[in-house]
């Protein structure tokens, strides 16, 4: 058996292990790199722990470390009571705005795991203080994403129309675009139905109104009828004036936006550099903030990119991909290269992707019967709606931002399975809408 399949197979029995039992998936991958690495792949401990994405690591540490500091000076119940009131109370329209907010950052140059990292916790404070369904609100941050993501001035955008100009593929920036946009707008809309949306169109948030169930709204946003006409909302605080250590952190949230946004610096060393400034200024107060940073995610994420990277030397993608592109039929061998776009992208990264994935799909495109743009918008959406993943980036950025209202387990479940109906059912509704039907062939 080749390296190739024991990396597969490998794959298959940690995520088995880490589904039935509760054990964190990060160590079985880490367990699963170690023996694989070393007995099929003849590498050392030091080659192995070189797949450690220490990029994403410190991410996870840095952002949830600010704000973390910004939950113990009020700071997030003061832009929840900011942006509530901008949306004019109306509960439904929160998910939307994180969507959109989300998704103008990715267009115009942000990196996703950059903007799902300054929204996604101010997205899921609204979450656990108002009664939002958390995996609703966590994923629209990343369909949201995802959404702009392939904008013509995107990362993924320039990405992906750089490496179908290098394989002689006849570009089209606005057909990728669209169709990552409409795909995760309409996954959005589909959450937003299940999971309860429609229920929110009905309710008011008066930002104002006194506070009667402070506990109740920190534990996890009880919902409650106001005076007045309309269903409202009590924020859980009265409104107060701006304390000074909350407009520095409002400073420090901007600061970390623009650095890591216009200036392309690592948002994981700005924030936690934020981080160490804020706490210097108020030792006392922050000296447990540390203990919050979301740990358990942090091993989680850390093993499985670990065990990305030995799949990919193993040159498991590689051989899915040969194969599937030599199967006779072109229309089945893309549905097969979606499926190999979305599996690992899963767990690895889909910047890191993209350029492997497209060229190994030219064969398809060259055999005929099969439009170039859309086979890459595909591939393209295929590899990217599934950064859901609880083991993606964004994925895992929203599972360390969790609110107190829900468990770890409790949330992690929610997202592994809907990542992993993402996962199986996405390429194939993106393939059956792009690829199936010939358009422009």
């Amino acid at each position: 058996m080749g390296p190739e399949w024991v990396a597969i197979l490998a794959l298959v029995a940690l995520f088995v292990v880490g589904t039935l039992l509760p054990i964190n998936m990060g160590a079985l991958a880490y367990v699963a790199a170690w023996f694989v690495g070393m007995y099929a792949l003849d590498l050392d401990e030091k080659e192995i722990l070189a797949g450690v994405s220490g990029d994403l690591i410190l991410t996870l540490i840095g952002v949830t470390y600010l704000f973390a500091i910004a939950r113990n000076n009020g700071t997030v119940d003061l832009i929840v009571r900011t942006a509530v009131k901008g949306v004019g109370g109306r509960v439904a329209l929160i998910p939307w705005v994180m969507f959109a907010v989300t998704a103008v950052l990715t267009g115009i140059g942000a990196v996703s795991p950059a903007a799902c990292a300054i929204i996604g916790p101010i997205a899921l404070g609204f979450a656990g203080r108002y009664g939002i369904s958390p995996l609703m609100m966590g994923m629209f941050v990343v369909h949201g994403a995802q959404a702009g993501g392939f904008s013509p001035i995107s990362i993924y955008g320039v990405i992906t129309n750089s490496v179908m100009e290098e394989a002689g593929l006849p570009s089209s920036e606005i057909t990728v675009f669209l169709a990552s946009l409409i795909v995760n707008t309409i996954m959005a809309a589909i959450l937003f139905v299940v999971l309860g949306g429609r229920k929110l169109m009905a309710m008011r948030i008066d930002p104002d109104e006194p506070d009667t169930l402070d506990e109740d709204l920190h534990r996890g946003g009880a919902i409650v009828p106001a005076r007045g006409t309309g269903t409202y909302a009590s924020t859980g605080t009265q409104a107060q004036g701006v304390r000074r250590d909350q407009v520095l952190t409002l400073v420090a949230f901007v600061a970390v936006a623009l650095v890591a946004l216009a200036f392309d610096k690592n948002i994981g060393f700005v924030a936690i550099t934020a981080a160490v400034i804020l706490a210097m200024l108020n030792a006392e107060e922050h000296k447990d903030a540390v203990r919050q940073i979301a740990w358990p995610t942090v091993l989680l994420v850390a093993g499985v990119s670990t065990y990305a990277t030995i799949l990919t030397t193993a040159g498991s993608p590689e051989f899915v991909g040969k194969w599937a592109a030599g199967l006779g039929t072109v229309a089945i061998g893309a549905l097969i290269l979606c499926y190999v776009g979305g599996v690992v992208s899963a767990f690895a990264s889909s910047t890191a992707l993209l350029p492997v994935i497209i060229p190994i799909g030219v064969p398809l495109i060259a055999d005929g019967g099969i439009n170039a743009a859309l086979f890459v918008a595909a591939l393209a959406v295929s590899s990217t709606i599934v950064d859901v993943s609880p083991f993606s980036t964004n994925g895992a950025l929203m599972l360390a931002n969790k609110p107190d209202s829900i468990s770890e387990p409790v949330y992690y479940k929610q997202i592994l399975s809907y990542g992993v109906i993402v996962t199986l059912v996405g390429p194939l509704l993106v393939w059956g809408a792009l690829v199936l039907p010939g358009w422009g062939s």
